[in-house]
């Protein structure tokens, strides 16, 4: 194999797997060390030049980064970043002198963006600084979108997402809250000279089965019963519950549906438990509080008694498995019914575009979705850029923050008379981290503490209040404890071929056994199989040396490394230095206008 190019900003980006995970590529451990540092301020501002809403995203996130932590990976859970990103909003100074100026004077420059929520509000975030004149539209009272729409408040304070939505809005954005877009075409001739969609996926999805009409007083669509409860228009639902659906939403709706007087609360899903699509938390969430979920259940149709909703009818399935296709096959056991005073459809959401005519070269396809370019958020329509879940689908707030940071990208380069497919370069940093001969400048020591728990409110206490925030978050001294778990996957191992003296001590004092010197060969997949321990996770690159004095090569696997630095402590030639990568993605206006 030839040498492996770590100049590929790429590479080493890939090897810090939590950064790598997330769609915005916040970057994780650098935040954590600020953390432990005790330097709550500047993690926070990490995290708000990527992410956008640390404290929303520190309570509310899907946390795709944690299921790519190296340290659950090596040995026990993973680090809990989610919460610890919490840690920094938490605990932060006064951050109003360190928000980005916004010019004197403007730019010239006019856009409109359809929607308050997280797509639309990066795209204001990474606009205005440039000083573009920004204007907000929602028909909600305050921006936020679904972040204040659908996310309950025990999960999500309002003050949270008040402060965090007004730090963008105090950017000079010019807000259009309780206004509804009817037209597209009446909005472009009002001299915008772009216009960003970001209305994400407000309709949800109905249950089309014998008896919904007839039960409709009592059978509500999950997300629009949510925003009814936020906005404070419904404030109680029957003692008898039942919540149909397995996502997020579907346990946003139980636990909702406890706290405004639902004694009997179930959620009952087609889908076998392990299946489902809520996060593992959200489903430990539920149960902790005396939710049911009942699985492998088909809903036939709503009965109803004397004009009144009396429960569902359900069939009882199994799944089946055929091809990796999962199949849901009637067991042959008697329906079941389940009483409910109310019912709660979360089973999906969809977009509904009623207000954009078809007659203006924007172009759809067979799903009602509008033809996106996934790498710049185009659409067909010269001028009309779109993000989150209005784009693509629904997904979730960190893909929703990544997507309006890419579409800024294509706006600021559209505006200025630029390819909006000329995109820019991550900036990147590689700077060693040796203070001594043996001395670095971050803490190498591995910790072998297990995940550190998140406090919670007393149970009795919250289900009472819909408003009482369900988790305390970490206290300062276990926030410590739970950022040393961190094994700084940036701060990089690396190799210098013409110092190597091929004495492998750095091979004898790996604890993983990841190092391997070896002779070369073609294939890949022969020199994997050809390490001390071999290298099975084909998602991971291995490091590969250029040839050696004796011939041999240095192979690495990635995928196992701890970067615990005693390879770079051992060696005596200093073939290898821990250095630390630094990988922000690019924003607008981080290219040069000629």
């Amino acid at each position: 194999m030839d040498r492996t190019n770590v100049s590929n900003p790429e590479y080493y980006h890939k090897v810090v797997d939590c950064q790598y995970a997330c769609p915005a590529h916040t970057p994780v451990p650098e935040y954590i060390r600020l953390i432990a540092a005790g330097k709550y301020t500047e993690a926070y501002m990490v995290n708000w030049e990527s992410n956008v809403f640390p404290g929303v995203l520190g309570r509310t996130c899907d946390r795709p980064c944690e299921p790519a932590c190296r340290r659950g990976r090596v040995e026990e859970e993973p680090v809990a970043i989610c919460r610890l990103k919490r840690v920094a909003a938490d605990h932060k100074g006064e951050i109003g002198h360190l928000m980005p100026s916004i010019p004197e004077k403007g730019n010239g420059k006019k856009v409109a963006l359809i929607g308050g929520g997280p797509a639309s509000l990066t795209v204001a975030r990474d606009l205005a600084p440039l000083g573009y004149e920004i204007h907000v539209f929602d028909d909600q009272i305050k921006g936020g979108g679904m972040m204040r729409s659908q996310i309950p408040s025990f999960r999500l304070p309002e003050s949270v997402l008040d402060e965090e939505v007004q730090q963008i809005l105090d950017l000079g954005i010019v807000s259009h809250f309780n206004t509804r877009i009817n037209s597209l075409r009446n909005l472009m001739q009002d001299g915008y000279d772009a216009i960003f969609v970001g209305t994400g996926a407000p309709k949800g999805k109905d249950l089309e089965i014998p008896g919904r009409l007839e039960g409709g007083k009592n059978i509500h669509i999950g997300i629009q019963w949510l925003s009814s409860v936020a906005f404070e228009h419904t404030h109680q639902i029957g003692k008898k519950v039942i919540v149909l659906g397995g996502g997020n939403t579907a346990m946003d709706c139980c636990r909702t549906a406890r706290r405004l007087g639902g004694e009997e609360v179930k959620v009952i899903v087609r889908s076998p438990f392990a299946d489902m699509k809520a996060s593992p938390w959200e489903k430990e969430d539920a149960m902790h509080e005396d939710i049911p979920i009942i699985d492998n259940h088909v809903p036939k149709r709503f009965v109803m008694e004397e004009g009144k909703l009396k429960g569902i009818l359900f069939e009882k399935v199994m799944a089946v498995y055929e091809d990796g296709k999962r199949k849901l096959k009637p067991t042959g056991e008697p329906e079941v019914l389940f009483e409910a005073d109310d019912v709660l459809i979360a089973i999906g959401q969809e977009n509904t575009f009623p207000w954009i005519e078809r007659d203006l070269g924007l172009e759809f396809d067979q799903w009602g979705m509008p033809i996106i370019n996934a790498n710049n958020f185009a659409s067909t329509l010269r001028g009309v850029f779109f993000g989150g879940d209005a784009a693509l689908g629904p997904k979730n707030i960190i893909t929703a923050v990544a997507q309006g940071h890419e579409a800024a990208i294509s706006i600021d380069l559209y505006c200025q008379g630029k390819d909006v497919n000329d995109r820019l370069e991550p900036r990147t940093k590689l700077s060693s981290t040796k203070m001594g001969i043996h001395e670095w400048s971050y803490d190498n020591l591995v910790a072998p503490d297990l995940r550190y728990a998140v406090p919670q409110a007393d149970k009795q206490t919250t289900l009472k209040d819909r408003k009482k925030e369900v988790e305390l978050g970490f206290d300062i001294k276990t926030a410590f404890k739970e950022a040393q778990r961190c094994f700084n996957c940036d701060v990089q191992t690396v190799f210098t071929d013409e110092k190597c003296i091929e004495c492998d001590a750095c091979m004898d004092i790996c604890p993983t056994s990841c190092i391997t010197f070896t002779a070369n060969e073609d294939d890949e997949q022969t020199l994997r199989m050809k390490l001390l321990v071999p290298a099975l996770n084909q998602e991971q690159d291995i490091l590969v040396s250029g040839a050696l004095k004796t011939g041999r090569v240095m192979v690495k696997d990635e995928d196992m490394c701890l970067h615990c630095g005693l390879c770079a402590e051992r060696c005596p030639t200093a073939a290898w230095d821990m250095q630390k990568y630094l990988y922000n993605t690019a924003k607008a206006g981080h290219h040069c206008y000629i």
